[in-house]
């Protein structure tokens, strides 16, 4: 099988033309202009004309769509992660195939279960909440708008009621069984304190027959603390799950392939800012190519065919990080915008707006933008 490497020499030898898919065609003083070309370029429409340019877009997307799958047959070694409920699903992609595992112990999705019931509460209300904003004490980073709009259903109804009871029942059923489920024994005393809170915020609304967000935020504040004890129950269990499997994995590929390793995270938007496995996974892999080779692809939902989107977002990534210098020689600020995440012609238009012509934006720090050994998760 071709290498990245061995591929990138072989096309060094031949023409840009030819790698792409073209053959050469005559150049102007082979085939100098006559009359009767001239005619024929003089009697086409204008729609002709533009049909003509645009089927030149149309080839190169077809040629670069060829490239592209063929490409993915290539890609070797990687690993998918697809973010779950049981800690994320991983896959390894070698030329031997692919074999996938979820790595994570159940305390993980055990513990998240239970952290996430004052969420699952503010689900039912939410919508039967009052459009004003009480006197909180976080009262000012609370949008007023958005309260709005998630605040749709009319504040003085008990349609809730029902919802919010069936609920309490599945929070009951949890309640009685949970020193059955083997859990350490902090994370029973928190999970217990949680589901507690709970069934006591719920049947004193069913009683009153209302709520507000006083009340719910009395409650949810009141269980952070047991939260803070199931999320580290969580992220112990993640993190020697993942660590295992990459141990595992690295020896099976072999030190000279793992230093070559791409790793793609599929996540969805909310969480595509240190994501929790994407944090993990850096510390397994080579140090000098984690900038390039750690991607984090954010989506809405989860693909259809989640391997398939990994690997032919990633053909996508390698080839164009050759094109890049292939096609822009002369001018690498161009080549790293085709090779990373800003549109060609960003800069233009920065530049045509009245702008500097560089992107400067702010946005929430990342594993490749913190300094080394700074913990990313600040207390």
């Amino acid at each position: 099988m071709a290498t990245r490497r061995g591929f990138i020499g072989s096309a060094s030898g031949i023409s840009t033309a030819a790698l792409l898919g073209y053959s050469a065609s005559p150049s102007a003083a082979d085939s100098p202009l006559t009359d009767t070309t001239s005619a024929a370029a003089a009697s086409a429409t204008q729609q002709q004309a533009k049909d003509s340019i645009f089927a030149v877009n149309a080839g190169m997307r077809s040629n670069y769509a060829t490239l592209k799958a063929e490409l993915v047959k290539h890609l070797s070694p990687v690993i998918v992660v697809q973010n779950d409920a049981k800690g994320g699903r991983f896959t390894l992609v070698t030329a031997n195939g692919q074999e996938s595992v979820n790595p994570v112990a159940e305390t993980f999705e055990l513990a998240k279960s239970i952290a996430h019931v004052p969420l699952g509460c503010f689900s039912v209300i939410a919508s039967y909440l009052a459009d004003k904003i009480p006197n909180l004490p976080n009262a000012d980073r609370i949008d007023p708008h958005d309260l709005l709009l998630v605040a749709f259903n009319d504040d003085k109804s008990t349609a809730w009621i029902e919802p919010l009871q069936a609920y309490a029942a599945t929070l009951t059923t949890a309640r009685k069984n949970l020193p059955a489920a083997g859990l350490p024994a902090a994370l029973t005393a928190s999970c217990g304190n949680i589901l507690d809170a709970a069934l006591k915020f719920i049947n004193a609304s069913v009683q009153a027959k209302v709520f507000d967000m006083k009340s719910f935020e009395d409650f949810s504040g009141s269980v952070y603390p047991d939260i803070r004890v199931n999320m580290e129950h969580a992220a112990q269990a993640q993190i020697k799950g993942v660590q295992d499997t990459m141990k595992t994995w690295r020896a099976k590929v072999g030190e000279a392939a793992w230093a070559d390793l791409y790793c793609v995270v599929l996540s969805q938007w909310t969480t595509s800012v240190l994501n929790q496995n994407t944090i993990i996974i850096k510390d397994c892999m080579n140090a000098a190519k984690v900038a390039t080779h750690l991607i984090d692809l954010p989506g809405l939902e989860t693909p259809k065919d989640p391997i398939f989107t990994a690997l032919d977002n990633l053909a996508r990534i390698v080839q164009d990080n050759i094109a890049a210098e292939m096609v822009f020689p002369k001018d690498t600020k161009v080549a790293d915008a085709l090779k990373g995440k800003e549109d060609l012609l960003s800069d233009e238009i920065l530049i045509q707006l009245g702008g500097s012509g560089a992107v400067t934006t702010q946005s929430a720090p990342t594993y490749n933008t913190l300094s080394e050994g700074m913990c990313p998760v600040r207390k």
